[in-house]
């Protein structure tokens, strides 16, 4: 079987959750997630897709169930360290190319870390790039030389092409999960992408 496969976007808190759970799931079926830097607002833009906030905001009762659902959520895993992003919603351009910089340099694991603490638990404006830069530096990583990364053109191009291959396999938005040629949406889905691993190992 090949990799599950997870495209996520720092500015989803649901690709957080994800992020949370994943662990859970490589632990009970022993295998291990492929992890795609996309861009969420370009799967948006492809797509004519919005944020749930846009969408569903003048939809009376409809935000207020999707906040219970993420508490319920949390409370199912022992999430804790959750808090919702006072600068939400946050422009991930910059982020996420730096996700691609440090797959490439072998670093994704520990880029994702600090991405996802830093949006989701620290509640830091990363879409500053002194911001963005200190946060990594503070991690151990180089944040000056991945920042510097972001403006390749060889980033960039990588960043889009992933976001591209993303919207021609269905994604419409993250988080987006794929087990072989299965998609899965949302972390309400990870139930069912477990149950597909298993199914086709």
């Amino acid at each position: 079987m090949t990799a599950p496969q997870f495209y996520f976007d720092f500015g989803s808190p649901n690709a957080y959750f994800s992020y949370k759970v994943i662990p859970e799931i490589e632990e009970r079926t022993g295998t291990r997630f492929q992890w795609i830097p996309v861009l969420l607002g370009g799967i948006f833009k492809a797509t004519d897709n919005q944020s749930p906030f846009m969408a569903y905001g003048n939809v009376k009762g409809k935000l207020a169930y999707d906040q219970l659902e993420m508490v319920r959520f949390q409370k199912a895993h022992g999430i804790t360290s959750f808090q919702m992003n006072p600068h939400f919603p946050v422009n991930t351009l910059l982020l996420m190319r730096g996700a691609v910089a440090a797959q490439e340099a072998s670093q994704l694991k520990e880029y994702v870390d600090v991405g996802f603490r830093a949006m989701w638990e620290e509640g830091r404006k990363m879409d500053d790039p002194e911001v963005l830069v200190a946060t990594l530096n503070e991690a151990g990583l180089d944040g000056d030389g991945l920042a510097a990364k972001t403006q390749d053109a060889a980033i960039k191009a990588k960043l889009a092409e992933n976001t591209s291959a993303a919207v021609e396999r269905g994604a419409f938005g993250i988080p987006t999960f794929f087990v072989g040629d299965e998609m899965f949406f949302g972390k309400d889905r990870l139930v069912q992408v477990e149950a597909e691993i298993v199914a086709q190992s």
